[in-house]
Protein backbone atom coordinates (compact mmCIF):
# COMPACT_ATOMS: atom_id res chain seq x y z
CA UNK A 1 0.00 0.00 0.00
CA UNK A 2 2.78 2.27 0.50
CA UNK A 3 4.73 1.70 -2.58
CA UNK A 4 2.14 3.66 -4.87
CA UNK A 5 3.36 7.21 -4.10
CA UNK A 6 7.03 6.05 -4.22
CA UNK A 7 6.31 5.13 -8.11
CA UNK A 8 4.39 8.11 -8.59
CA UNK A 9 7.09 10.47 -7.36
CA UNK A 10 9.79 8.70 -9.26
CA UNK A 11 7.56 9.22 -12.35
CA UNK A 12 7.37 12.79 -11.85
CA UNK A 13 10.92 14.29 -11.92
CA UNK A 14 10.89 15.56 -15.47
CA UNK A 15 9.00 18.97 -15.45
CA UNK A 16 6.10 18.41 -19.04
CA UNK A 17 7.62 21.97 -20.32
CA UNK A 18 11.05 21.03 -20.51
CA UNK A 19 11.87 23.68 -23.02
CA UNK A 20 10.28 26.82 -21.43
CA UNK A 21 11.86 28.96 -19.44
CA UNK A 22 9.96 29.22 -16.37
CA UNK A 23 8.11 32.49 -15.04
CA UNK A 24 9.84 33.08 -11.27
CA UNK A 25 7.32 35.01 -9.10
CA UNK A 26 9.09 36.61 -6.07
CA UNK A 27 7.55 38.51 -2.99
CA UNK A 28 8.76 38.90 0.73
CA UNK A 29 6.64 37.10 3.27
CA UNK A 30 4.99 38.48 6.45
CA UNK A 31 7.86 36.55 8.17
CA UNK A 32 10.17 38.47 6.18
CA UNK A 33 11.12 35.55 4.46
CA UNK A 34 12.47 36.35 0.88
CA UNK A 35 9.90 33.98 -1.58
CA UNK A 36 10.83 32.75 -4.82
CA UNK A 37 8.23 30.76 -7.16
CA UNK A 38 6.86 28.89 -10.02
CA UNK A 39 3.91 27.40 -10.04
CA UNK A 40 3.65 24.56 -12.79
CA UNK A 41 0.37 22.44 -12.69
CA UNK A 42 1.70 19.88 -15.57
CA UNK A 43 2.63 17.64 -12.93
CA UNK A 44 1.15 16.51 -9.22
CA UNK A 45 4.35 17.28 -7.47
CA UNK A 46 5.33 20.40 -5.58
CA UNK A 47 9.25 20.79 -4.77
CA UNK A 48 10.41 23.30 -1.79
CA UNK A 49 13.39 24.58 -0.37
CA UNK A 50 14.62 26.90 2.21
CA UNK A 51 17.92 28.64 2.62
CA UNK A 52 20.12 30.57 5.24
CA UNK A 53 23.13 32.39 5.34
CA UNK A 54 24.33 29.68 7.50
CA UNK A 55 27.18 28.03 5.40
CA UNK A 56 30.62 26.82 6.58
CA UNK A 57 32.12 30.09 6.29
CA UNK A 58 29.76 31.65 9.11
CA UNK A 59 31.61 29.30 11.48
CA UNK A 60 33.15 31.04 14.67
CA UNK A 61 36.55 30.77 14.53
CA UNK A 62 36.62 29.50 17.81
CA UNK A 63 34.14 26.38 17.04
CA UNK A 64 34.41 24.89 13.35
CA UNK A 65 32.13 22.25 11.72
CA UNK A 66 29.55 23.67 13.98
CA UNK A 67 27.51 24.82 10.69
CA UNK A 68 27.66 21.65 8.72
CA UNK A 69 26.68 19.82 12.41
CA UNK A 70 23.71 22.29 12.58
CA UNK A 71 22.57 21.30 9.33
CA UNK A 72 23.23 17.71 9.38
CA UNK A 73 21.04 17.84 12.54
CA UNK A 74 17.90 20.00 11.29
CA UNK A 75 15.75 16.75 10.33
CA UNK A 76 16.97 14.09 12.73
CA UNK A 77 14.37 15.36 15.41
CA UNK A 78 11.78 17.72 16.23
CA UNK A 79 9.57 19.28 18.68
CA UNK A 80 6.60 16.10 18.54
CA UNK A 81 8.96 14.14 16.37
CA UNK A 82 11.97 11.61 16.99
CA UNK A 83 14.00 11.14 13.83
CA UNK A 84 12.10 7.66 13.38
CA UNK A 85 8.52 9.04 13.30
CA UNK A 86 9.68 11.93 10.77
CA UNK A 87 11.68 9.22 8.28
CA UNK A 88 8.48 7.00 8.82
CA UNK A 89 5.89 9.83 8.16
CA UNK A 90 7.83 10.96 5.43
CA UNK A 91 8.01 6.84 3.89
CA UNK A 92 4.26 6.99 4.68
CA UNK A 93 3.34 9.44 2.05
CA UNK A 94 6.59 9.16 -0.49
CA UNK A 95 8.25 12.37 0.58
CA UNK A 96 12.09 13.25 -0.20
CA UNK A 97 13.65 15.74 2.79
CA UNK A 98 17.35 16.41 2.14
CA UNK A 99 19.59 19.19 3.20
CA UNK A 100 22.34 20.99 1.21
CA UNK A 101 25.65 23.19 2.76
CA UNK A 102 28.07 25.02 1.40
CA UNK A 103 30.39 27.19 2.32
CA UNK A 104 27.68 30.28 2.21
CA UNK A 105 24.30 28.19 2.41
CA UNK A 106 22.98 25.96 4.50
CA UNK A 107 18.87 24.88 4.27
CA UNK A 108 16.57 21.84 3.67
CA UNK A 109 14.66 20.59 0.43
CA UNK A 110 11.36 18.91 0.37
CA UNK A 111 9.76 16.57 -2.49
CA UNK A 112 5.92 15.47 -2.03
CA UNK A 113 3.09 15.05 -4.28
CA UNK A 114 1.28 17.64 -4.42
CA UNK A 115 -2.34 16.28 -3.06
CA UNK A 116 -3.61 18.04 -0.13
CA UNK A 117 -3.73 14.81 1.83
CA UNK A 118 0.51 14.14 1.36
CA UNK A 119 0.99 17.87 0.96
CA UNK A 120 -0.38 19.14 4.21
CA UNK A 121 2.05 16.19 6.30
CA UNK A 122 4.79 16.80 4.48
CA UNK A 123 5.02 20.55 4.95
CA UNK A 124 3.99 20.19 8.54
CA UNK A 125 6.86 17.92 9.18
CA UNK A 126 9.44 20.16 7.06
CA UNK A 127 7.74 23.66 9.44
CA UNK A 128 9.25 21.81 12.37
CA UNK A 129 12.18 20.17 11.69
CA UNK A 130 13.01 24.45 10.26
CA UNK A 131 11.51 26.11 13.05
CA UNK A 132 12.00 23.82 16.43
CA UNK A 133 14.50 21.37 16.10
CA UNK A 134 15.64 19.72 18.95
CA UNK A 135 19.37 18.42 18.16
CA UNK A 136 19.15 15.76 20.35
CA UNK A 137 22.28 14.64 22.71
CA UNK A 138 22.31 11.31 21.57
CA UNK A 139 21.93 11.96 18.08
CA UNK A 140 24.44 15.13 18.47
CA UNK A 141 27.02 12.05 19.46
CA UNK A 142 26.22 9.89 16.96
CA UNK A 143 26.48 12.53 14.19
CA UNK A 144 30.38 13.65 15.81
CA UNK A 145 31.50 10.26 15.86
CA UNK A 146 30.58 9.65 12.43
CA UNK A 147 31.72 13.18 11.02
CA UNK A 148 35.21 12.47 12.92
CA UNK A 149 35.36 9.03 11.27
CA UNK A 150 35.03 10.96 7.80
CA UNK A 151 37.62 13.28 8.75
CA UNK A 152 40.02 10.17 9.97
CA UNK A 153 39.44 8.26 6.65
CA UNK A 154 39.91 11.99 4.43
CA UNK A 155 42.95 12.54 6.31
CA UNK A 156 44.34 9.28 4.08
CA UNK A 157 42.89 10.47 1.03
CA UNK A 158 45.11 12.55 -1.53
CA UNK A 159 41.69 13.90 -3.47
CA UNK A 160 40.84 15.33 0.41
CA UNK A 161 44.74 16.07 1.45
CA UNK A 162 44.92 18.21 -1.63
CA UNK A 163 41.70 20.02 -1.25
CA UNK A 164 42.15 20.82 2.03
CA UNK A 165 46.11 22.11 1.23
CA UNK A 166 44.65 23.79 -1.56
CA UNK A 167 41.81 25.78 0.21
CA UNK A 168 44.49 26.95 2.96
CA UNK A 169 46.90 27.91 0.22
CA UNK A 170 43.78 30.10 -1.85
CA UNK A 171 42.10 31.96 1.11
CA UNK A 172 44.68 31.57 4.13
CA UNK A 173 42.96 32.76 7.22
CA UNK A 174 39.38 33.52 5.46
CA UNK A 175 36.58 31.31 6.00
CA UNK A 176 36.51 29.84 2.84
CA UNK A 177 40.11 28.68 3.56
CA UNK A 178 38.88 26.87 6.69
CA UNK A 179 38.93 23.23 7.28
CA UNK A 180 37.49 21.46 10.36
CA UNK A 181 39.46 18.92 12.54
CA UNK A 182 38.83 16.25 14.82
CA UNK A 183 40.12 17.94 17.59
CA UNK A 184 37.02 20.71 16.30
CA UNK A 185 34.15 18.28 16.53
CA UNK A 186 35.10 17.05 19.89
CA UNK A 187 34.53 19.98 21.42
CA UNK A 188 31.10 20.76 19.90
CA UNK A 189 28.50 20.84 22.67
CA UNK A 190 24.81 21.08 22.17
CA UNK A 191 24.49 24.57 23.03
CA UNK A 192 27.26 25.46 20.52
CA UNK A 193 25.16 23.93 17.89
CA UNK A 194 21.64 25.57 19.27
CA UNK A 195 23.50 28.83 19.51
CA UNK A 196 24.36 28.71 15.77
CA UNK A 197 20.94 27.83 14.96
CA UNK A 198 19.15 30.40 16.86
CA UNK A 199 21.87 33.12 15.31
CA UNK A 200 21.72 32.33 11.87
CA UNK A 201 18.60 30.71 10.68
CA UNK A 202 16.02 33.74 10.81
CA UNK A 203 13.18 34.33 8.89
CA UNK A 204 14.36 37.83 7.61
CA UNK A 205 17.62 36.01 6.55
CA UNK A 206 15.74 32.88 4.88
CA UNK A 207 15.16 32.52 1.51
CA UNK A 208 12.25 29.99 0.09
CA UNK A 209 11.61 28.69 -2.89
CA UNK A 210 8.80 26.55 -4.66
CA UNK A 211 8.34 24.66 -7.59
CA UNK A 212 5.13 22.90 -8.90
CA UNK A 213 1.85 22.24 -8.70
CA UNK A 214 0.28 25.06 -6.71
CA UNK A 215 -1.49 28.50 -6.85
CA UNK A 216 0.11 31.87 -6.01
CA UNK A 217 -1.89 31.67 -2.80
CA UNK A 218 -1.14 28.49 -1.53
CA UNK A 219 2.83 28.98 -2.18
CA UNK A 220 2.44 32.53 0.10
CA UNK A 221 0.54 30.33 2.98
CA UNK A 222 3.26 27.62 2.96
CA UNK A 223 6.29 29.95 2.72
CA UNK A 224 4.72 31.94 6.05
CA UNK A 225 4.18 28.40 7.43
CA UNK A 226 7.60 27.52 6.88
CA UNK A 227 9.55 30.34 8.22
CA UNK A 228 6.73 32.23 10.63
CA UNK A 229 8.35 30.54 14.05
CA UNK A 230 11.80 30.66 12.65
CA UNK A 231 14.11 32.32 15.34
CA UNK A 232 15.17 36.02 15.60
CA UNK A 233 18.34 35.22 14.05
CA UNK A 234 19.98 38.53 13.76
CA UNK A 235 23.58 37.37 12.54
CA UNK A 236 25.64 38.61 9.36
CA UNK A 237 24.65 37.25 6.29
CA UNK A 238 27.82 39.23 4.46
CA UNK A 239 31.02 37.18 4.87
CA UNK A 240 34.70 39.02 5.12
CA UNK A 241 36.44 39.92 1.77
CA UNK A 242 38.89 37.79 -0.46
CA UNK A 243 41.90 39.09 -1.40
CA UNK A 244 41.51 38.00 -4.76
CA UNK A 245 45.37 38.58 -5.90
CA UNK A 246 47.87 36.16 -4.03
CA UNK A 247 51.12 35.40 -3.93
CA UNK A 248 52.53 32.49 -6.29
CA UNK A 249 53.30 29.15 -4.01
CA UNK A 250 53.60 25.40 -4.51
CA UNK A 251 53.52 22.65 -1.71
CA UNK A 252 54.41 19.05 -2.50
CA UNK A 253 53.28 16.96 0.01
CA UNK A 254 54.26 13.36 0.17
CA UNK A 255 51.91 10.17 -0.26
CA UNK A 256 51.89 6.41 -1.16
CA UNK A 257 49.09 6.81 -3.62
CA UNK A 258 50.56 5.70 -7.24
CA UNK A 259 49.39 9.37 -9.10
CA UNK A 260 50.21 12.57 -7.88
CA UNK A 261 47.02 14.75 -7.57
CA UNK A 262 47.76 18.40 -8.74
CA UNK A 263 45.81 21.44 -8.18
CA UNK A 264 46.60 24.80 -9.16
CA UNK A 265 44.31 28.35 -8.69
CA UNK A 266 43.37 31.34 -6.95
CA UNK A 267 40.66 33.20 -5.61
CA UNK A 268 38.42 33.72 -8.92
CA UNK A 269 34.66 35.80 -9.09
CA UNK A 270 31.78 36.05 -6.64
CA UNK A 271 28.61 34.93 -8.16
CA UNK A 272 27.68 38.43 -9.12
CA UNK A 273 30.73 39.94 -10.41
CA UNK A 274 30.25 41.10 -14.25
CA UNK A 275 32.63 39.44 -15.83
CA UNK A 276 30.61 36.27 -14.84
CA UNK A 277 29.53 35.47 -18.61
CA UNK A 278 32.99 35.99 -20.44
CA UNK A 279 34.74 34.30 -18.00
CA UNK A 280 31.81 31.15 -17.41
CA UNK A 281 32.57 31.11 -21.43
CA UNK A 282 35.95 31.29 -21.33
CA UNK A 283 36.60 28.73 -19.07
CA UNK A 284 34.61 26.02 -21.42
CA UNK A 285 37.03 26.66 -23.37
CA UNK A 286 39.88 26.47 -21.29
CA UNK A 287 38.81 23.81 -19.21
CA UNK A 288 35.52 23.77 -18.45
CA UNK A 289 34.30 21.77 -21.66
CA UNK A 290 35.71 18.36 -21.51
CA UNK A 291 36.79 16.74 -24.49
CA UNK A 292 36.83 20.07 -26.27
CA UNK A 293 38.46 22.24 -23.69
CA UNK A 294 42.07 22.87 -24.48
CA UNK A 295 43.87 21.77 -21.22
CA UNK A 296 41.81 18.54 -22.69
CA UNK A 297 43.81 18.71 -25.66
CA UNK A 298 47.42 19.44 -25.10
CA UNK A 299 47.59 17.11 -21.78
CA UNK A 300 45.49 14.26 -22.47
CA UNK A 301 44.64 14.13 -26.09
CA UNK A 302 48.15 15.09 -27.68
CA UNK A 303 50.62 13.73 -24.46
CA UNK A 304 48.43 11.18 -22.63
CA UNK A 305 49.62 12.38 -19.77
CA UNK A 306 46.00 11.93 -17.68
CA UNK A 307 43.17 11.20 -17.87
CA UNK A 308 41.00 13.61 -16.87
CA UNK A 309 41.97 17.50 -16.44
CA UNK A 310 39.72 20.39 -15.95
CA UNK A 311 39.32 23.50 -15.30
CA UNK A 312 36.35 25.74 -13.13
CA UNK A 313 35.47 28.82 -11.47
CA UNK A 314 33.06 28.62 -7.98
CA UNK A 315 30.83 31.71 -7.91
CA UNK A 316 30.80 32.16 -3.96
CA UNK A 317 29.25 34.93 -1.94
CA UNK A 318 32.76 36.60 -2.49
CA UNK A 319 35.41 35.13 -4.86
CA UNK A 320 35.21 31.57 -4.65
CA UNK A 321 37.93 29.74 -6.32
CA UNK A 322 39.18 29.32 -9.53
CA UNK A 323 40.87 25.80 -10.01
CA UNK A 324 42.60 24.05 -12.49
CA UNK A 325 43.01 19.99 -11.44
CA UNK A 326 44.93 17.15 -12.92
CA UNK A 327 45.53 13.68 -11.89
CA UNK A 328 48.94 11.46 -13.68
CA UNK A 329 51.94 8.97 -12.79
CA UNK A 330 53.89 10.32 -10.63
CA UNK A 331 56.88 10.35 -13.26
CA UNK A 332 55.72 12.43 -15.38
CA UNK A 333 53.54 15.08 -12.50
CA UNK A 334 56.74 17.95 -13.17
CA UNK A 335 55.84 18.16 -17.31
CA UNK A 336 52.14 18.11 -16.90
CA UNK A 337 52.22 20.60 -14.45
CA UNK A 338 54.41 22.89 -16.53
CA UNK A 339 52.29 21.78 -19.95
CA UNK A 340 48.92 22.93 -17.42
CA UNK A 341 50.71 26.10 -16.44
CA UNK A 342 51.78 27.05 -20.34
CA UNK A 343 48.10 26.29 -21.32
CA UNK A 344 46.42 28.71 -18.73
CA UNK A 345 49.63 31.29 -19.29
CA UNK A 346 48.97 30.81 -23.87
CA UNK A 347 45.15 31.27 -22.78
CA UNK A 348 45.47 34.19 -20.67
CA UNK A 349 47.61 35.78 -22.95
CA UNK A 350 46.42 35.08 -26.45
CA UNK A 351 42.94 34.77 -25.30
CA UNK A 352 40.56 32.30 -27.98
CA UNK A 353 39.48 31.52 -31.51
CA UNK A 354 36.66 32.68 -33.51
CA UNK A 355 36.09 29.00 -34.07
CA UNK A 356 36.48 28.19 -30.24
CA UNK A 357 34.05 31.01 -29.29
CA UNK A 358 31.23 29.63 -31.70
CA UNK A 359 31.60 26.37 -31.09
CA UNK A 360 31.43 27.39 -27.04
CA UNK A 361 28.49 29.28 -27.54
CA UNK A 362 26.56 26.75 -29.58
CA UNK A 363 27.33 23.57 -27.26
CA UNK A 364 26.10 26.21 -24.02
CA UNK A 365 23.08 27.22 -25.59
CA UNK A 366 22.13 24.06 -26.80
CA UNK A 367 22.96 22.27 -23.87
CA UNK A 368 20.41 24.98 -21.84
CA UNK A 369 17.25 23.36 -21.77
CA UNK A 370 18.76 20.58 -20.06
CA UNK A 371 19.69 22.81 -17.60
CA UNK A 372 15.86 23.40 -16.82
CA UNK A 373 14.44 20.16 -17.78
CA UNK A 374 13.14 18.80 -14.33
CA UNK A 375 11.47 20.52 -11.06
CA UNK A 376 14.44 19.80 -8.80
CA UNK A 377 16.43 21.83 -11.50
CA UNK A 378 14.31 24.77 -11.68
CA UNK A 379 14.29 24.80 -7.98
CA UNK A 380 17.81 24.77 -7.38
CA UNK A 381 17.87 27.45 -9.72
CA UNK A 382 15.55 29.36 -7.84
CA UNK A 383 17.57 28.91 -5.18
CA UNK A 384 20.73 30.51 -6.14
CA UNK A 385 19.00 33.35 -7.65
CA UNK A 386 16.88 33.90 -4.30
CA UNK A 387 20.08 33.54 -2.13
CA UNK A 388 22.55 35.73 -4.54
CA UNK A 389 19.77 38.82 -5.28
CA UNK A 390 20.35 37.70 -8.94
CA UNK A 391 17.71 39.11 -11.81
CA UNK A 392 14.36 37.25 -12.01
CA UNK A 393 15.06 37.23 -15.76
CA UNK A 394 18.50 35.60 -14.65
CA UNK A 395 17.18 32.28 -17.05
CA UNK A 396 15.47 34.60 -19.65
CA UNK A 397 19.03 36.21 -19.89
CA UNK A 398 21.13 32.88 -20.02
CA UNK A 399 22.08 32.11 -23.30
CA UNK A 400 21.51 35.89 -24.54
CA UNK A 401 24.45 36.67 -22.80
CA UNK A 402 26.18 33.80 -23.17
CA UNK A 403 25.75 34.46 -27.39
CA UNK A 404 27.11 38.24 -26.59
CA UNK A 405 30.17 37.43 -25.22
CA UNK A 406 33.29 38.49 -27.37
CA UNK A 407 36.14 36.95 -27.55
CA UNK A 408 38.14 40.46 -26.56
CA UNK A 409 35.73 40.50 -23.31
CA UNK A 410 37.06 36.46 -22.34
CA UNK A 411 40.42 37.87 -23.15
CA UNK A 412 40.19 41.41 -21.18
CA UNK A 413 38.33 39.49 -18.55
CA UNK A 414 40.83 36.18 -17.27
CA UNK A 415 43.52 39.08 -17.44
CA UNK A 416 41.99 41.11 -15.36
CA UNK A 417 40.94 38.04 -12.38
CA UNK A 418 43.50 35.34 -13.70
CA UNK A 419 47.22 35.92 -13.01
CA UNK A 420 49.39 32.71 -14.44
CA UNK A 421 52.38 34.00 -12.17
CA UNK A 422 50.45 34.12 -9.27
CA UNK A 423 48.85 30.89 -8.37
CA UNK A 424 48.88 28.58 -5.76
CA UNK A 425 49.69 24.71 -6.48
CA UNK A 426 49.54 21.83 -4.49
CA UNK A 427 50.55 18.28 -6.05
CA UNK A 428 50.10 15.30 -3.48
CA UNK A 429 52.00 12.52 -3.91
CA UNK A 430 54.54 14.53 -5.84
CA UNK A 431 57.77 13.02 -7.49
CA UNK A 432 59.64 10.62 -4.59
CA UNK A 433 62.92 12.77 -5.97
CA UNK A 434 61.41 16.08 -4.83
CA UNK A 435 59.11 15.32 -2.36
CA UNK A 436 59.19 17.50 0.81
CA UNK A 437 56.07 18.12 3.32
CA UNK A 438 55.25 21.80 4.34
Amino acid sequence: MRIKPFVILALCCFAGSAYATPRIQHWQAPSGAQVYFVEDHGLPMLDVAVDFAAGGAFDDAATPGVAGLANSLLNLGAEGLSEDDIARKLADIGAQMGGHFDADRSGLSLRTLSGAAERDVALEILARVLQHPLFPEAVLAREKARLIAMLKEAETKPESIAAKAFGKAVFGMHPYGRSTEVADVEKIQRADVDGFYRAHYGAKAAVVALMGDITRAQADAIAQQLTASLPAGGASTRIAPVTVQIQAGEQRIAHPASQSHILIGTPGIARNDPDYFPLYVGNYILGGGGFVSRLMHEIRERRGMAYSVYSYFMPMQQPGAFQIGLQTKKEQADAALKLARATLRDFVDKGVTAQELQAAKDNIVGGFPLRIDSNRKILDYLSVIGFYDLPLTYLDDFTAKVDQVTAMQIRAAFQRRIHPEAMATVVVGAPEKMESKK
